[in-house]
């Protein structure tokens, strides 16, 4: 995986190779994730048979490789540096995954990602932003982009775990953090559930950024709390307690975001009565 910065010093091919970071053409060097970082942004990723798998900065080829021969996805390595781009190919033939694993000379700004499931990149934070519109404009919801050691500014990461590597002699010395994000579904509006079955009329009015939401509930009764709310790609959770026709209610909606529609179950509780309702919701503005 590409990292773009300067290191005072070069190394033979072999050495480089036989490291976690490796030179390239004596100006713009790259960085390797270790074999255990592949591993966790993989888990991260959890990319499926037949998925699409971009990794931006390919390197020699490990990120797409690991992910063909492990999971079964298909991935494209986007590398700058021809060098590289044969060194990946070569790797994914030993590897007997050439028929899933492609690589390209390829500039990752003009690169398309429609269509990928999962992308992967090992980039500077400056650059991480730079690619954030893209990313966002151009994944589905669902999606599933993750990042060695850098996050990705105003956009808040779903998850990040961090390893210990001794071995690690860049970025961050002596450990690595792997940040994950899931693209979020368009939440935000006001939207219109009918529970004839418990209190009438719902309305949600919901304020979204990236993936965090604010969002107000209420009912013919009145407004209810909102103890918590979760947007993770399409799925989307809302905890809702307070007053229904008279009596103290707990509720959690789950539910899928598609469109201008939303499709799931509401739980209701009050400590004694417990039931599950189909739970269906319109936008309207």
């Amino acid at each position: 995986m590409r990292f773009f910065f300067f290191l005072p010093f070069a190394l033979t091919a072999a050495t480089a190779l036989a490291q976690t970071w490796a030179w390239d053409d004596g100006t713009t060097p790259y960085v390797v994730s270790p074999e255990m970082v592949v591993d966790r942004m993989l888990r991260l990723a959890e990319p499926k048979a037949g998925e699409r798998l971009i990794d931006l900065g390919s390197g020699d080829g490990r990120i797409v490789i690991e992910a063909a021969r492990r999971y079964g996805a298909q991935g494209l390595g986007v590398e700058i540096e021809p060098r590289l781009v044969d060194l990946a190919h070569q790797n994914a033939k030993r590897a007997g995954v050439e028929s899933l694993a492609r690589f390209e000379v390829r500039d990752l700004f003009e690169t398309d990602l429609r269509g990928a499931g999962v992308v992967t990149m090992y980039l500077l934070p400056e650059v991480n932003r730079k690619l954030m519109p893209r990313l966002l404009e151009q994944l589905k919801p669902g999606a599933r982009v993750v990042s060695h050691d850098y996050d990705m500014g105003p956009w808040p990461y779903d998850e990040m775990i961090e390893v210990t590597l001794a071995e690690k002699m860049v970025g961050p010395l002596g450990r690595s953090r792997i940040f994950l994000w899931v693209v979020p579904a368009d939440a935000r509006g006001r939207w219109i559930a009918e529970l004839p079955e418990h209190g009438g009329r719902w309305e949600f009015a919901i304020a979204q950024r990236y993936q965090l939401l604010d969002v107000d509930a209420r009912t013919p009764s009145g407004a209810l709390a909102v103890r918590g709310a979760r947007l993770r790609g399409e799925q989307i959770s809302l905890a809702v307690s307070g007053t229904v026709a008279g009596r103290a209610w707990n509720h959690l909606f789950r539910g899928r975001v598609a469109g201008d529609r939303i499709e799931g179950e509401v739980r209701i509780s009050d400590g004694g009565d417990e039931r599950t309702l189909t739970w269906q919701a319109t936008r309207v503005r």
